[in-house]
């Protein structure tokens, strides 16, 4: 359950961690726009319009109100609309569908967590350009620096980011403080913009420009990525602040647009327009406001990549991703986590995307897919959720915007040609992780072939009896008490290695996503207990000391090593992943100088 804490304090946090992503749009969305658009009257009020009515709809409509209506214990996200939905549904194969979309969306967000720093980062050095003497700055200096600063940020991660965290929420308030000031400055010499609040505009700019004004959606969008990240960390700091912390952004952002459009006006032919805009207003200032849109995208870039971290948490414990090894930054905080290799997958990718599109307009050819596709598939899994509930409001408010959604997607389709193949890539990459690995652990474990329980307890017992026992206790893991794993069989009847107290551990994942619970469930016979850990998959548990609270004071810990032989390829690829991530105790950090490995040869 989360504390209470003061509002204001929630709010705050709520700005520093949720808001980055879609608080650093307003640097390239409205440049990135018009550098294929005309920068005229009717064309600039027609984009604020759909600016506005974006992220009214695909922000406001899509995630605060519909998507943070549907949670489990407070917890939002992709996996939590599939842990809603599979329970409502009768037919498996709508189960296996469900699940392969939720995987589909796990890998469009780590897709776009490549992305997201990449143009971050790299827009807000570009601003560099405007400062006298630095005009004429070589591109590739550009990279290095934006690529040193990236480096940076990654490298930090192993420390852990309670520390830093704390600033982030005041950074973000003078952030957006900017942004809507320096928008109303702008507004007030040309309140002309304000127009753009009638949707009018936008459908007037549909009808004046036909299929290359449609074709600016896949633009307009960029506006709106981050919004899923209300719903992402909506377990983490609650529904009511993160809402309430909308309603400012939202205010910060529509006036810092309306502000660059009004900007755009008078000055037809900037080409950064928001530095410009900061440049014009207050040149002293602007070197100032040039550290901070670095630091806000820093932020931005952190909120994302710790959202990558829960991702892959998430996807480790509910057994769809390998056991990556996982460190814990923080002993206040055990939700504090770094993945090292997820850490350096998204820095390499973050800098190879840099180095291949080069400047951070060319590299909004790419950006805005992922996004969308995620942004579809939670339309979808929402209003299937409300039609089962008989939500009938709902579920066709959910309709409605999932048709706007798509026709953001049939603009973003034209991306793929010119870069967009890039989010693809990116995202198909942890797509194949999971299919591999699920598939292969499916295989595996029918390859096993695990001893019913009943059979092994009848062998237990006349062994129990016949053969002299070790002194203390012994444990062994096994995920399903009903089928014991081939390596205990194999630990006790082949090699004879019985212990006084032999324990077998299971540990079940629970479908909400907080609690944890260990117990005992009673002794199976003479000597052999079962002792059963219950968990929430969002919770990050200490297996080592949830065992001593139960008073088990273990002298050696069993586990299973699978050798596997096979001629195909796709599990060769599957044992790679085993070979290469942390055994399951090691995983759990379980003391090393008790631990015994006991290896099974697997035909797969």
């Amino acid at each position: 359950m989360l504390e209470k804490e003061p509002p204001i304090k929630g709010i705050i946090k709520s700005l520093g961690l949720v808001f980055g992503d879609i608080g650093t749009s307003p640097i390239y969305t409205l440049t990135i726009i018009f550098l294929l658009t005309k920068p005229t009257e009717a064309n600039i009020i027609g984009i604020l319009s759909l600016i506005v009515w974006t992220l009214v709809i695909l922000v406001t409509a899509e995630y605060a109100w519909l998507a943070m209506s549907l949670s489990r214990k407070g917890e939002g996200g992709t996996i939590v609309l599939k842990e809603l939905l599979v329970p409502l549904l009768k037919s498996g194969r709508k189960v296996s569908f469900i699940t392969i979309l939720s995987f589909i969306g796990i890998s469009l967000l780590i897709g776009d967590g490549v992305l997201t720093p990449a143009i971050s980062i790299l827009s807000a050095v570009e601003g560099s350009l405007l400062i006298p003497g630095l005009e004429k700055t070589d591109q590739t200096v550009l990279i290095v620096v934006a690529g040193i600063i990236a480096i940076i940020l990654f490298a930090f991660q192993r420390r852990g980011t309670e520390k830093v965290s704390i600033a982030f929420g005041p950074l973000m308030i003078i952030w957006f403080s900017t942004l809507a000031i320096s928008g109303i400055i702008s507004i007030i010499q040309s309140p002309i913009v304000l127009k753009a609040i009638n949707p009018y505009y936008a459908f007037r700019f549909f009808a004046d420009n036909g299929v290359s004004g449609y074709l600016v959606l896949s633009e307009v969008i960029l506006c709106a990525t981050g919004g899923e990240a209300m719903y992402a960390d909506m377990g983490h700091l609650g529904r009511k602040p993160i809402l309430k912390a909308w309603s400012i952004v939202f205010v910060a952002l529509v006036l810092n647009y309306f502000g660059q459009g009004a900007f755009l006006l008078q000055h037809p032919g900037a080409k950064n327009i928001l530095f410009e805009m900061i440049f014009n207003q207050a040149q002293i200032l602007y070197i100032p406001f040039l550290v901070l849109s670095i630091i806000a995208t820093v932020i931005a870039s952190q909120a994302m990549i710790s959202g990558i971290f829960s991702i892959a948490y998430q996807g480790i414990t509910t057994h769809i991703m390998p056991l990556f090894k996982v460190d814990y930054t923080s002993t206040e905080m055990r939700s504090q986590i770094y993945i090292p290799f997820a850490n350096w997958f998204l820095l390499f990718a973050v800098l190879f995307i840099m180095v291949e599109f080069r400047e951070s307009s060319k590299l909004a050819a790419a950006y805005g897919l992922a996004v969308n596709g995620d942004m579809i598939l939670t339309a979808f899994l929402m209003t299937w959720i409300f039609l089962l509930k008989k939500k009938k409001a709902k579920a066709v408010a959910a309709m409605l915007i999932m048709a706007v959604v798509l026709l953001f997607f049939g603009a973003n389709i034209t991306k793929i040609p010119h870069g967009g193949y890039w989010s693809i890539i990116l995202a198909s990459m942890p797509l194949i992780t999971i299919i591999i690995y699920t598939l292969g652990q499916k295989r595996l474990y029918r390859s096993m072939k695990p001893m019913p329980l009943h059979e092994f307890i009848t062998r237990y017992e006349i062994l129990y009896k016949t053969t002299s026992r070790i002194g203390g206790t012994a444990l062994f893991f096994a995920r399903d008490i009903q089928r014991v794993p081939p390596y205990v069989v194999r630990t006790m009847f082949t090699n004879n290695i019985l212990y006084e107290d032999n324990i077998i551990v299971s540990m079940l994942r629970r479908d909400d996503p907080f609690g944890v619970i260990g117990f005992f469930k009673g002794d199976l016979a003479d000597g052999l207990r079962h002792f059963e850990i219950q968990f929430g998959y969002m919770e990050v548990i200490d297996v080592e000391e949830i065992l001593r609270q139960a008073g088990i004071k273990e002298k050696a810990i069993f586990y299973g090593l699978e050798d596997i032989a096979t001629r195909n390829v796709i599990w060769k690829i599957f044992y790679i992943f085993k070979r290469l991530t942390p055994t399951y105790v090691q995983f759990y950090k379980l003391p090393s100088h008790k631990l015994h490995g006991v290896i099974t040869r697997v035909e797969m």
